[in-house]
């Protein structure tokens, strides 16, 4: 329960930090801060929920595309967050592609970074105990 929890908080920051990176960097990618929160929940849920499902379809019906399963399931979960009021909107093919590939490098790479980092103190702490 404890890694269900820490794997949840890991996914918000990312894509917290994600959304705001790309706020930063691409003009065309507006983000209310009114809506952020909203965003950030939506994006997490959805990439939660879609990431599965579309690996299981692509694995069944279209082998070739595994690798980027985690491009398609961050662009539809960018595609369904935007589709709430007041939180992004992103104007544009180009911007919707590079919107696509900052959010994914930055969820794969901070949820590794924070996994290796709470694993490590999970075994700093071990040692300490022992």
């Amino acid at each position: 329960m404890i890694r269900f929890l820490i794997n949840i908080a890991i996914s918000l920051v990312t894509a917290a930090i994600g959304l705001l990176v790309t706020s930063w960097i691409l003009p065309d990618f507006h983000l209310d801060a009114a809506g952020f929160i909203v965003a950030v929940l939506v994006f997490t849920i959805a990439q939660a929920i879609l990431a599965p499902f579309i690996f299981n379809m692509a694995r069944q019906y279209a082998s070739a595309i595994l690798g980027g399963i985690g491009l398609v399931s961050t662009f539809v979960a960018l595609l369904i967050a935007s589709l709430f009021p007041d939180g992004i909107r992103v104007d544009g093919i180009v911007t919707w592609i590079l919107a696509t590939l900052i959010m994914w490098i930055i969820t794969a790479l901070g949820t590794w970074l924070l996994g290796l980092w709470w694993l490590k103190g999970r075994v700093e702490e071990r040692r300490a105990s022992s």
